[in-house]
């Protein structure tokens, strides 16, 4: 291994000579929490059904091995994953990891059963957020909130009501608050002959839960394009998600980056949302082939975000969660790549000299504005990065897959 501290003092001096302060970008990067999706773990399964069969239009794809299979592996699984990602962490969560030593339906959920969860964070210095989850049930299989059918329809809503009160004992617990994401699968595989019935009785069944307070809680709506199985209509489109949200000041916009049409750009809808909403959701994901939610790559579009987030000063007003689970590679070393990616490009964006190329801009200088720009496409950020995760006893480099593999083979292959 090269000499880090070396290699960053001398990043830290070029950047310096353009008026970057290198500490304090590691110190805001440091700081911006990362909410870690839990479902990496287990492909989605969670703790209330043997098989875990999914449902609702999303799969996860893969058969590797060693998948943790109750909550206590879950968490050893998680807390090793977090030895190698800096930063601090949020740990979001699916209602389907409840625990409970009897079953217990998505109706009649509540706090008791996530409070090993709950005591888990707390000595974590962890804050908790949460899902409502409307698959993978026998009642979500002709729609759940959007349901003709009042009696299954009042199922999911008291669900989703009961999910909030969790989120409220969530934020009372650990002190922060808890952001719970709203997303229905309901839609159909041909387009319906009424495509607006189904949308009046989803927001009915919004203003229904909503109306009930929920101390802690901040509120997010989710859309999505399609599903599997749910290709031609979705009630929950990016229209009426987002209609919902302007027409509520409690409820806040959710942007998956996977769920969008592939020409479509996520950090490209930022500015334009935060002009009309003081605060945004975001899932960051990669989304090879429409919602494929692939590992977060440090790849254009990630870093995008990062940086239009930087230049609209917004990370105090953007809510940044993961959202990924990929079943054909070590589950753990998924997280890490993934949540260390969404952190790089972070950093690298607070590296730029926002301030100074917004000035060239204001004054007409076209010219610097793209030079400065590309030029520091070039910089030695990854010099700043290695001392980062160096300062956090995170590993270096690479360092951190031989500790993975050696877990997966003393722990996660003898499952």
């Amino acid at each position: 291994m090269y000499d880090v501290q070396k290699g960053y003092e001398l990043a830290r001096e070029l950047y310096g000579s353009y008026g970057v302060d290198v500490d304090r970008a590691i110190a805001v990067c440091d700081a911006v929490p990362v909410s870690m999706h839990c479902w990496q773990g287990d492909d989605v399964g969670g703790f209330e059904q043997a098989d875990g069969a999914l449902t609702g239009g999303i799969q996860a794809t893969g058969n590797y091995p060693g998948k943790a299979k109750t909550p206590e592996q879950l968490r050893a699984d998680i807390d090793f994953a977090n030895r190698f990602i800096p930063g601090v962490k949020k740990i979001n969560l699916h209602a389907s990891y409840l625990e409970s030593d009897s079953f217990v339906d998505r109706s009649e959920i509540a706090p008791e059963h996530f409070e090993k969860w709950a005591d888990w964070a707390v000595e974590r210095g962890y804050g908790l957020d949460f899902n409502p989850t409307f698959f993978s049930h026998p009642k979500s299989e002709n729609g759940t909130l959007s349901n003709a059918d009042e009696a299954i329809r009042e199922f999911w809503i008291e669900h989703d009501r009961r999910c909030r009160r969790i989120g409220s004992y969530f934020a009372e617990r650990t002190g922060k608050e808890c952001v719970i994401n709203h997303w229905t699968p309901d839609g159909s595989k041909e387009v319906p002959a009424d495509t607006i019935a189904p949308r009046l009785r989803l927001k009915d069944s919004y203003d229904r839960i909503f109306a009930e307070p929920a101390p802690g809680v901040v509120d997010a709506l989710e859309s999505k394009v399609f599903g599997i199985g749910l290709e031609s209509y979705t009630a929950g489109s990016h229209e009426f998600c987002l209609c919902y949200s302007m027409s509520r000041s409690d409820v806040i916009p959710t942007l998956d980056t996977g769920h969008f049409h592939p020409t479509e750009m996520v950090s490209a809808k930022l500015s334009a949302l935060l002009a009309f909403k003081q605060k945004l959701l975001l899932h960051v994901s990669r989304p090879v082939r429409w919602d494929s939610d692939h590992v977060v790559a440090f790849d254009d579009e990630t870093r995008a975000i990062m940086s239009e987030l930087v230049r609209l000063n917004a990370l105090d007003r953007v809510y940044i969660a993961t959202d990924y689970f990929d079943a054909s590679i070590n589950r753990i070393a998924a997280w890490v790549i993934g949540m260390r990616n969404t952190r790089k490009a972070l950093l690298e964006a607070l590296l730029e000299p926002a301030e100074t190329i917004q000035t060239m801009e204001r004054s007409g200088d076209s010219t610097s504005r793209l030079a400065w720009t590309q030029e520091f496409r070039a910089k030695p950020f990854g010099l700043v990065w290695d001392y980062y995760c160096a300062k956090n006893n995170c590993g270096v480099g690479l360092e951190w897959l031989d500790e993975v593999k050696k877990y997966e083979s003393e722990v996660t292959l003898k499952r």
